[in-house]
């Protein structure tokens, strides 16, 4: 959408939780005509203050053109779409294209890709990189997989969204791309975690050494952004701990499908599977921090200074 017009799309969308509520905002604030379901109606009424309207029930988004589903796992999109009162359930009207951005098994995404082919509803896989509050500064990331051109067809509804989509090809080729983007989120979260208490312990404070870190060549977007969780030891989440390792599942299966060793990964996943039977799991996984801490005998407290998570305009 380069040249500034807005998509004509009537767009669906299901999934008002933190990460599909920020994401259809945008839509909304864009003009976009969007409607909005999600299981606890009142998340999909927040919405409406931007435009968007409510639907009662997924059957009623089947006549818009495109549906998005931003839900938390492979259960959760096979019931919005196929079960009780499921998108693709209405027998008279199904959208021309659904576009499901939550990470989830291939093996779900091409079981929904081939309902959705049965009522004639074309199916891209499009799972995105960042949190509610990479979405509202504009850099989320999505990678896309499906028919080329639904994926031209959908893309300045992509712009809106977020900064980058990239397209990889047929099928569920996406999905792998996510989950491998998930398992170095949480091994490059754990190695941060081990370097920080290894500078601390030597005397110095996580946020000088972060900040170091941060401008030298081996800081990134992502660390610069996990920077204030680590030096005020603020939790509060973006993605917890259950989430990430869901993920871990997924990328375990499928490194043991393609017979590819993950030795990294699967002691991360270990690590993660800690905090949550250590009763962290609904904080942020930067809990991993926490728990590096504590193996080291060293007992973290808030630091004051201020920093900075790269997102603020």
């Amino acid at each position: 959408m380069t040249d500034g017009t807005l998509p004509s799309e009537t767009v669906g969308w299901i999934g008002a939780g933190r990460m599909g509520a920020a994401m259809a905002r945008r839509l909304a604030r864009r003009g976009v005509d969007i409607t909005v379901w999600n299981r606890t109606r009142a998340k999909s009424e927040a919405l409406t203050p931007d435009g968007a309207r409510v639907a009662d029930r997924p059957t009623e988004l089947a006549d818009r053109n495109v549906v998005f589903t931003m839900v938390s796992a492979s259960a959760d999109l096979e019931t919005v779409l196929i079960g009780e009162d499921g998108l693709l359930t209405r027998a008279d009207a199904a959208p021309e294209v659904v576009v499901d951005c939550s990470t989830v098994s291939p093996e779900t995404s091409a079981a929904m890709r081939a309902a959705a082919a049965r009522r004639g509803t074309e199916f891209l896989a499009a799972p995105v990189s960042g949190n509610a509050k990479v979405v509202a500064a504009g850099k989320l990331s999505l990678v896309v997989s499906g028919p080329e051109p639904v994926y031209q067809r959908v893309a300045p509804l992509l712009e809106c969204i977020g900064r980058s989509a990239t397209y990889v090809g047929e099928g569920e080729a996406s999905r792998l791309v996510k989950i491998c983007h998930n398992l170095l989120l949480g091994v490059v979260t754990q190695s941060m975690a081990e370097i920080t208490v290894l500078a601390e312990r030597g005397g110095v404070s996580r946020a000088a050494f972060l900040d170091f870190l941060n401008n030298s060549v081996m800081g990134s977007t992502f660390s610069r952004y996990k920077t204030p969780a680590f030096v005020k030891l603020d939790y509060t989440p973006t993605f917890t701990p259950v989430l990430l390792r869901k993920d871990f599942d997924l990328g375990l299966a499928a490194a043991h499908d393609l017979g590819v060793p993950m030795p990294l990964a699967a002691l991360t996943q270990q690590l993660v599977q800690g905090t949550i039977s250590g009763g962290r799991e609904t904080e942020d996984f930067a809990v991993l921090l926490d728990q590096q801490a504590a193996s080291a005998g060293l007992d973290l407290k808030p630091e004051a200074a201020e920093v900075d998570d790269g997102l603020t305009a």
